[in-house]
């Protein structure tokens, strides 16, 4: 195949020019971190919907594994990825081609990428539109405001980026001060934090096993990184040598999680460990997520301003989701007006926030954990199969990392069911071992010449 007979995302591709690359710290670093800052991520990360959550038990194991999550996130599913960015020069959807195939890269994980991010978008706009409810003065329900956010959101993704990105630069400070916040006024307390004051709230002893919170934690934290992992590849265009990427990802993705996740499980232990706020979380309820504790906590009236402030600060990242979908499908399908399928796109983000399907959070982050997990499994291997070098875009569709994401997203799906554990995890192992087994099956195609 000749390369004027490339896919058009393949044909006008080009590498990203060592002169327009920068250290760890000016790029990949702070993108990644104003991504886990964004405080749905935090905020439902050990609420199980179980009595006493992921604190059931007390705060050494949800710690433990938050800290072995995050750096499952870079090792397995950031630095591969960044690496193939960084030696390459192009994209995720370029990249791709070599496991999927030059046709079948327009579909996995080209389209794909910009078909989850609809469901960035709605679990966005429903935790945000809940926090907007909650600081208004006055009474809305809050599925209006998921219409109104969402429909912003899909706008300015579409038209106005830019005028966004330079306010995004520093809003993520917003929840750094939130959480820094919270902590003070809460650390304190966690030595009189008692897990079974909490467990009992509800009649009943603990829903869910320890095992089970591991679990859980695994799933929420993989499935809320996996496509940002497999986006490591565009970060790593803009890395000079591994060395960026190794710390890029160790500092804006593990560190970054461990922190805001350590500060989540710290902050509601301190805030059932103190005597006056537990009668107060317990008689409303006793939520396990950190924002729906800030009344209490803060006073009623800064609640309502920092609940509004960390909606505002996640509103960039809603616009992103649609910048993402709409340069997606303008790459992969340039036939098909962008504004339209964003726009479809957008509706089905309102119908998954308004229905309250993206308020269960694990669930959405599981799902997009099974789609993306096969992909990253299988760009593991490739790497290492290909002695760390990218083989360039096979023909058509490449058998063998198609079988291996069927594969993989089937047993990621029956995760989501609870069938098995961890989808997102055994979803990258089965794609990972399925593409090895495929390809030395001999189930793959050509190379096809490829020199930019």
């Amino acid at each position: 195949m000749s390369e004027t007979k490339l896919p058009t995302y393949l044909a006008d591709a080009k590498p990203n020019p060592m002169s327009n690359r920068a250290a760890w710290f000016k790029n990949t670093a702070p993108a990644y971190g104003g991504i886990i800052l964004w405080f749905a991520f935090w905020n439902n990360i050990v609420n199980t919907g179980t009595p006493g959550g992921g604190l059931a038990y007390g705060i050494i194991l949800p710690i433990i594994t938050i800290i072995v999550a995050a750096l499952v996130a870079h090792f397995f599913f950031h630095l591969i990825p960044g690496l193939f960015g960084m030696k390459t020069g192009f994209g995720l959807a370029v990249v791709g081609s070599s496991v999927f195939g030059a046709t079948g890269g327009t579909f996995m994980p080209g389209l794909l990428m910009g078909l989850l991010q609809f469901g960035w978008l709605a679990v966005n706009g429903y935790f945000s539109s809940i926090l907007i409810a909650g600081a208004l003065p006055f009474a809305m329900p809050p599925w209006i405001i998921m219409v109104i956010f969402i429909a912003l959101a899909v706008f300015v993704g579409l038209k106005g980026i830019k005028y966004v990105a330079p306010i995004s630069t520093y809003l993520p400070i917003i929840p750094v001060v939130v959480l820094v916040w919270l902590l003070v006024k809460t650390v304190g307390s966690v030595g009189s934090f008692d897990a079974s004051e909490i467990s009992a709230v509800a009649g009943a002893a603990p829903a869910i096993s320890k095992f089970g919170i591991t679990a859980y934690i695994v799933t929420y934290m993989i499935g809320f990184f996996a496509t940002a992992g497999a986006a490591g590849v565009d970060f790593g265009t803009n890395s000079r040598d591994a060395k960026d990427v190794q710390l890029g990802g160790l500092v804006g993705v593990s560190l970054m999680m461990i922190l805001t996740g350590v500060a989540a499980v710290v902050i509601l232990a301190g805030a059932y460990g103190n005597p006056e706020y537990r009668a107060a979380l317990v008689a409303s309820g006793a939520s396990m997520d950190p924002t729906q504790i800030m009344g209490v906590v803060l006073g009623t009236n800064a609640g309502k301003i920092c609940m509004g402030l960390l909606a505002l600060a996640a509103f960039p990242s809603a616009c992103f989701a649609s910048l993402i979908s709409a340069n997606s499908f303008k790459t992969m399908l340039p036939k098909i007006n962008s504004n339209i399928s964003v726009g479809i796109g957008g509706l089905a983000a309102v119908l998954l926030a308004v229905t309250g399907i993206a308020g269960d959070a694990g669930s959405v982050f599981g799902f997009i954990g099974a789609s993306f997990g096969p992909i990253c499994g299988a760009m593991f291997v490739d790497y290492f199969m290909n002695g760390g070098k990218w083989t360039g875009p096979r023909a058509g569709f490449n058998i063998a990392g198609w079988l291996s994401w069927a594969l993989g997203f089937t047993v990621g799906v029956l995760g989501i069911l609870g069938m098995i554990p961890m989808g997102p995890i055994v979803a990258f192992i089965v794609g990972a071992v399925v593409y090895y087994g495929a390809m030395k099956a001999g189930l793959k195609t050509e190379v096809i010449p490829f020199n930019k």
